[in-house]
């Protein structure tokens, strides 16, 4: 079975109990996800099989999209509602323009620092390692991009106001993080109450298979009708189609000159490349070799 199979991760499963079960379910070994999400975060969770899997980078480079919710009066260790309270205090009297004023700064490249219980490593271990042992070390901030941010709505009139928005970020994007910094902005302490995946990799809810339908479709013999191929789940990536004596090479895994594809001077310099038969059937990732005058084959995919 090869291509990508877009998942709704359900509530209370880590992304690894996802693909242990799609694994038992289709018999299958070669499963990569495109993306963590924490357990309490339900949405989009794109699983590429067989040699599908070989494009799990390029869709995990593409920007997310995501719906949360964040609560303000309080914050918590884990920066969501799972940790524990470290700070707690009344929340003064805040308007809906004051709040879309706020949002608006996040908009765009910011720096952000990697919250205590997260994966990232330090000296060679994983932070959550460290913060389960009750120590905090020093983080260096990222740089992400906030492409859109935008108020849903701010139910204001409850003693912990929360907060709904959408955003659209960036690969390595802490949305925990980000409720927390909105609230810093107000000057008031914040968690992340809610968090659903919409997007990821161009994949989005409507394209997404319960586990449950998973499993019917499997034993129906129906899935495979169900796969998004390779080749759409990086769409993002310029394409060409070569000369049939090219498309030949290309199955060899061989280099490319560069005028042996129907492609514009300026996807030359755009580093990535995919390219195709005159059949349309995908041959592979090239890279452009504008110095050489060549495409190098990155990932070859046999028809």
């Amino acid at each position: 079975m090869d291509g990508i199979l877009a998942v709704w991760k359900p509530e209370g499963w880590t992304s690894h109990d996802v693909v242990a079960k799609v694994r038992r379910i289709l018999r299958l070994k070669r499963i990569g996800h495109a993306g963590t999400l924490d357990p309490m975060v339900t949405g989009v969770l794109p699983l590429c099989l067989g040699r599908s899997t070989r494009v799990v980078e390029y869709i995990q480079d593409r920007p997310k999209a995501y719906e949360a919710v964040l609560k303000l009066g309080l914050s918590t260790d884990t920066e969501d509602m799972t940790g524990q309270i470290i700070e707690q205090r009344p929340v003064r009297p805040l308007t809906q323009g004051e709040i879309q004023e706020v949002l608006a700064r996040f908009q765009g490249t910011i720096q952000q620092v990697p919250p205590m219980f997260s994966a990232v490593k330090v000296d060679g271990k994983r932070l959550y390692e460290l913060a389960r042992e009750g120590k905090q070390v020093e983080r260096k901030s990222r740089e992400v991009t906030i492409h859109e941010i935008r108020l849903v709505n701010a139910k204001l009139d409850m003693e912990q106001p929360e907060i709904a928005f959408s955003v659209v970020c960036s690969k390595g994007t802490y949305i925990r993080t980000l409720c927390v910094d909105i609230g810093k902005a107000l000057e008031l302490p914040a968690t992340m109450a809610k968090l659903v995946r919409t997007m990821s990799g161009g994949i989005t809810a409507e394209s997404c298979l319960t586990l449950e339908n998973i499993q019917e479709l499997a034993e129906a013999g129906e899935l495979e009708k169900h796969l998004i191929p390779a080749d759409q789940g990086i769409s993002h990536i310029p394409s060409g189609t070569v000369s049939p004596w090219a498309a030949k090479k290309a199955l060899l895994g061989q280099k490319l000159p560069l005028d042996s594809a129907a492609v514009t001077e300026a996807l030359f310099h755009e580093g990535l490349i995919r390219l195709y038969d005159g059949n349309g059937a995908f041959l592979g990732i090239y890279r452009s070799d504008v110095e050489a005058g060549l495409f190098v084959p990155v990932k070859v995919f046999l028809p």
